[in-house]
């Protein structure tokens, strides 16, 4: 056990012995002693900690000095009971203190007991309660601009967790401190009672035991009773205002003495009105001039030394101001900032900030929050941070979308409008703005707030601007995916895999397979839409067939076969015939004739004539499939599927291309076009 253990262990160990086990006057000296002085040390720390969590234990800590307090408190009145000498710190507090004298001792004791209860107590109390609630209130707020400043680049994902730690941390701290102020006032109210019952117990001893007049004996034992009281009445009231300083603490910057100083005596102005008006009281009035004429001459030279320091101060900011823009303009430029680049970037022109902008209600950076959390449990991959930024040399409504620094796509909106679609049926035709859907390029028109109930009855989908970018931003996003999986992604995703089944990642990575051929299977799923969430099973799969090849593609193949209720949940609805296009058998012989192997791995050979007929008769089919209204979907034999959609990505960039292998046996499909060549 470490020596901090033992001293804490020894502590609350003594305060309940001494509850059973009576103790001598000289040992309660010490005790009563280090009582104090512990009370000291919690006050001075809570007056100089820079924030409330430097003091986190402090709800436990005002227990453990609750609980010893009385513990002495009981020890005390029995040796008052019983010996009528309690110690010399009892004896000295009740005569010094109190003067001597029992009357003057008691209205000591009711003083501090009335400052306590009444003024510490109470306002530290409801403190802590309207402190514990609006710290509760506020963590949705605090946890959703650590999230708007993580997307946004301004923090980084360690920043944004130690954040959020600190925040849980201040909630748990004030809503243990809106309890642990009871402890304070029920140590203050058991003193209260102990007072009384030593004052009656020891007067009835006295009178009974010891044979002493009533008056003598309430004397004696009201002297000790008053001692024993401000004992532990002393004691308390500092760990009170302890408490109290704690709660109402507002500094994070610097020591709380420092900033109360500077807040006080920090404006010249305001110590010269207070000079002014002591000497003017001084003068005036018929009270001893020389207290109030000097205390306010003190306040006019204070004031007069605050202002030439302040003078002083902003002369050095003005001049190292000037010496720092000196010496940014003299050192060289430092380049290596500018090789950054971010994955992901929307830009957007200056009337599009609103929409940005939390103060002005704008809701886009929770919107890409929801993007990140979207494409996570949709593909199961983490989406990189959105660096989103202004660029007043675009339009006003002008946005671009740009993946490693390159511009890919980009969009226009109306800030005050909003986008009408019609999906097919909608009959009546409304006004607008004609325009282009960005995402999908579907047509649309723009529409104004007036119009938006009516366009919506009619059977119009109608969507806000912040909508379109999300939506336009996603689809982007899904698009590009496959690329911006790095090797540090996916060395994450292997870490965090390891740590439920370190035997299957020991076993694939890196003895069967290198974390970039890893990379290239994952990849090549994200291209084609399929989720790698299930990674469990992906590796299984790989750790398989590893051991006959290190081809990524083939084992792509493997795992998309192994993936096939996923493929066939994504792709064919269940209960439900799905309309396919097949390949003609000889189609698939001449593909499979055409490749080549090579140690870089397989590409095709085929006749450039064949291939031209190939993609003339995959249009046609794509075609009739799509003015069905049904998305177009290729369905090949295991062998052929990696290169048939190797020989159409270029043509068909949305063209999903399935293996039988990949679809479950429960599911219906019907063959409306065969490719032929």
């Amino acid at each position: 056990m470490k020596k901090a253990d033992i001293g804490i262990a020894l502590y609350l160990l003594a305060a309940v012995i001494f509850f059973i086990i009576p103790i001598g006057s000289t040992l309660l000296d010490v005790m009563l002693a280090m009582n104090i002085s512990i009370a000291l040390i919690v006050l001075f720390n809570t007056l100089f900690v820079k924030e409330v969590l430097d003091m986190s234990f402090f709800p436990t800590l005002l227990l453990f000095t609750t609980i010893f307090r009385i513990a002495l408190n009981v020890s005390s009145t029995r040796l008052i009971l019983t010996t009528g000498s309690p110690g010399n710190v009892v004896e000295t507090f009740g005569g010094f203190v109190g003067g001597g004298d029992l009357v003057i001792g008691a209205i000591v004791f009711v003083v501090l007991i009335i400052i306590q209860f009444i003024v510490i107590n109470k306002g530290s109390e409801r403190i802590a309660e309207v402190t514990a609630r609006f710290t509760l209130d506020a963590m949705p707020g605090k946890q959703m601009a650590i999230d708007a400043d993580l997307n946004t680049g301004t923090i980084t994902e360690k920043e944004a967790r130690e954040r959020r730690n600190k925040i849980q941390q201040e909630s748990a701290f004030f809503g243990s401190m809106d309890g642990a102020t009871k402890y304070v006032k029920g140590d203050a109210t058991a003193g209260l009672f102990i007072t009384l019952i030593n004052l009656v117990g020891g007067t009835i001893t006295g009178v009974m035991s010891q044979g002493l007049e009533f008056g003598d004996a309430i004397a004696r034992y009201g002297i000790l009773t008053i001692g024993d009281g401000l004992c532990s009445q002393i004691p308390s009231l500092l760990i009170s205002l302890a408490t109290g300083i704690l709660v109402t603490k507002a500094s994070k910057e610097s020591d709380f003495g420092e900033v109360l100083v500077g807040q006080l005596f920090g404006i010249p102005k305001v110590l010269y009105l207070v000079g002014a008006s002591l000497i003017f009281l001084g003068i005036v009035t018929p009270l001893q001039w020389y207290i109030f004429v000097g205390l306010g001459a003190a306040f006019l030279v204070t004031g007069r030394m605050v202002d030439k320091n302040i003078r002083i101060e902003t002369i050095e900011e003005e001049v190292t101001a000037s010496e720092t823009e000196a010496e940014e303009i003299r050192k060289p430029e430092n380049v290596v900032s500018l090789l950054q680049v971010d994955p992901i970037e929307l830009e957007f022109g200056y009337g599009i900030i609103p929409l940005a902008d939390v103060n002005q209600g704008g809701d886009l950076l929770d919107r890409v929050v929801m993007i990140r959390r979207q494409i996570a449990l949709e593909l199961g991959t983490v989406v990189p941070i959105i660096r989103l930024r202004d660029n007043i040399q675009l339009n006003p409504n002008q946005y671009i979308i740009k993946i490693k620094g390159i511009q890919v796509t980009e969009g226009e909106i109306l800030f005050d409008h909003y986008m009408a679609m019609n999906p097919g049926y909608v009959e009546e035709e409304i006004t607008g703005i004609p325009t282009f859907e960005p995402s999908f390029h579907l047509p649309a028109i723009w529409i104004t707030e007036s119009q938006r109930e009516r366009a919506e009855s009619l059977g119009y989908t109608v969507v806000d601007p912040p909508s379109i970018i999300a939506t336009h931003l996603t689809e982007v996003i899904r698009s590009h995916i496959a690329e911006l999986l790095t090797r540090q992604d996916v060395q994450n995703l292997v870490n965090n895999l390891k740590e439920s089944n370190p035997v299957l990642v020991d076993e694939l990575v890196p003895k069967l397979l290198g974390l970039g051929e890893v990379q290239k299977v994952l990849q090549n799923l994200l291209s084609e839409g399929i989720s790698i969430r299930d990674l469990l099973s992906i590796f299984e799969t790989l750790a398989d067939h590893a051991v006959t090849t290190r081809d990524t593609d083939v084992l792509t193949e493997y795992v998309r076969q192994n993936l096939k209720r996923a493929i066939s949940n994504k792709f064919f609805p269940a209960n439900e015939t799905t309309s396919v296009i097949t390949l003609d058998p000889k189609i698939e012989q001449d593909i499979m004739s055409s490749v080549k192997q090579t140690e870089q791995g397989a590409y095709l050979t085929l006749d450039p004539e064949k291939t031209k007929a190939i993609v003339a008769s995959l249009e046609s089919e794509v075609s009739k499939l799509e003015n069905m209204g049904r998305s177009a979907i290729v369905i090949t034999s295991p062998i052929v599927r990696m290169y048939f959609k190797k020989l159409t990505e270029d043509y068909f960039k949305d063209l999903i291309v399935v293996s039988y292998n990949e679809v479950e046996s429960n599911i219906e499909l019907q063959s409306v076009g065969m490719v032929t060549a």
